[in-house]
C-alpha cells in the first residue's frame, strides 16, 4: 500500500495522508460479492473511469467524462452489456446515471467485475457521493461531496481502491 492508494479502514478511507469518513454497502464487506446482496466487495480494485454531471459541476479532472441524459449502467445479468455503460432507450434492467438526486453527480468507476463481467458477480460498484453520514449504499463506497471532489481531483486512472477483508 502507498499513500496514493484509497484504503478502507475502520475509521474511513485513507488517501494521501488524510482520512475521509465514508459509507459502504448495507450488506457489509464480502469476499463473495453477488448481484443484489448490497455488499461492498473486498479486494484491490482499480479506478478505471470518472463520470460527472456537467450541469452541476466543472470537470474535476482532464480525464473525466460528462454524464449525458441517456447514460445508463446495465445491471441485467442476462445482458451482454452487463456491468457496462449503455445508452437509452434501453429495454433491459439498468441504473440511470443522470439522477435527480446528487448521488451520481461525480462517479468513480471501479474495475469490479469489469470489463469481462461474470453474470451475477455484481455491477455498478462505484465511488460516489453519500446520501448522509452513516447511510449505507447498495455496495458502493460513498463520501461527503467535498471529500469526493478532493479525492477525484488527485487520483489518476488506475488508482487502487483497497477494501481489506473484515
Amino acid at each position: 500500500m502507498t499513500p496514493f492508494d484509497l484504503v478502507l479502514t475502520p475509521q474511513g478511507v485513507r488517501f494521501r495522508g488524510r482520512r475521509f469518513p465514508c459509507s459502504i454497502g448495507r450488506g457489509g464487506l464480502s469476499g463473495n460479492k453477488r448481484e443484489g446482496d448490497s455488499a461492498t466487495p473486498t479486494g484491490t480494485h482499480r479506478i478505471v473511469g470518472m463520470l460527472y454531471r456537467p450541469d452541476r459541476m466543472a470537470a474535476p479532472a482532464s480525464w473525466a467524462v460528462a454524464i449525458g441524459p441517456g447514460d445508463l449502467w446495465s445491471d441485467d445479468m442476462g445482458d451482454a452489456a452487463y456491468n457496462h455503460l449503455v445508452r437509452a432507450p434501453y429495454g433491459r434492467s439498468h441504473e440511470k446515471l443522470r439522477r435527480a438526486d446528487p448521488l451520481y453527480d461525480l462517479v468513480l468507476i471501479t474495475d469490479w467485475n469489469w470489463p469481462n463481467a461474470v453474470p451475477g458477480r455484481g455491477s455498478a460498484i462505484f465511488v460516489h457521493q453519500w446520501r448522509r453520514p452513516g447511510y449505507p449504499t447498495e455496495g458502493c463506497v460513498a463520501f461527503r461531496r467535498d471529500h469526493l471532489r478532493w479525492i477525484a481531483e488527485r487520483i489518476v486512472p488506475g488508482t487502487r481502491l483497497i477494501i481489506p477483508a473484515a
